[in-house]
């Protein structure tokens, strides 16, 4: 069929719901994939965002940390560090973050403390 020859009222019933069918279906994919690009973007973004309180939770996964308290915050230049009190499976235990040179946060001390 040329497009010289396309008469629109010639047009079937069944032709014209086939297509606009397939148009409404295309735009809620392009919709779906937009919204889920934007979706991960975020998650993304909070992944990298700099949040050591989320950071003791990363790194005592095998503990099963329920939760955490910040105890003490020291921020200076070159010696940032965090304590905490964090409920655990076996015990409340006083865990140390302290920020790298790289800028990632990791585990300086980590006691078990009796109740």
């Amino acid at each position: 069929m040329d497009f010289h020859d396309f008469h629109i009222p010639y047009l079937s019933r069944l032709r014209f719901l086939h297509t606009v069918g397939w148009a409404i279906l295309m735009s809620a994919l392009v919709v779906a994939v937009a919204a889920t690009l934007a979706r991960a973007t975020l998650n993304l973004a909070a992944a990298l965002t700099d949040k050591p309180d989320l950071a003791v939770f990363v790194l005592l996964q095998d503990d099963d940390v329920t939760s955490s308290v910040l105890l003490r915050e020291s921020t200076e230049p070159g010696n940032e560090q965090r304590d905490y009190l964090v409920e655990t499976k076996d015990g409340p235990k006083l865990v140390q973050l302290k920020k790298a040179v790289s800028g990632q946060w990791y585990v300086a001390l980590e006691e078990n403390l009796h109740e």
